[in-house]
């Protein structure tokens, strides 16, 4: 299955990036960097990645067993590497759920498939990160 996205450089350090979606990102440097700021970081959007290809999955198991989960995030941190081509050499997530009637064990399960079988993304940082994962449990 083929997949197809533009990006259009818009002058500057400023391009906007199509999505099969029909949604459409813009991508910029930081002021550091020459740009204005208006726009995703590629870097960090690689972890927004990461972390909705993993939500997405848990979100599906979520209603297919049925779970009682008032809320959950995913906070995802990464160490970038010092020397160019700087890229992300480990990464953490932290797998976050809320709620007063959470089912641990089958919520901890949607996090195993996510991490070991469904995600796609993950499977392709497994190529050059180290992954941390952790799962936490909150009653509100």
């Amino acid at each position: 299955m083929a997949v197809k996205v533009t990006t259009k450089w818009l002058g500057d350090m400023r391009f906007e990036s199509t999505n099969p979606s029909g949604h459409n990102l813009f991508i910029d440097a930081g002021e550091e960097n020459g740009g204005k700021g208006e726009g995703y970081r590629p870097k960090a959007l690689m972890l927004s990645g990461l972390a909705g290809c993993s939500g997405l999955d848990v979100a599906a198991l979520i209603k297919k067993m049925k779970l009682k989960v008032d809320s959950f995030e995913i906070e995802t941190e990464a160490n970038l590497t010092e020397e160019h081509p700087k890229y992300y050499d480990k990464v953490a997530m932290h797998f976050r759920f809320y709620g007063d009637d959470l089912n641990e064990k089958k919520l901890q399960r949607a996090v195993d498939l996510s991490i070991e079988k469904y995600c796609g993304v993950m499977e392709m940082f497994r190529q050059f990160s180290e992954l941390t994962i952790e799962t936490h449990f909150s009653k509100k």
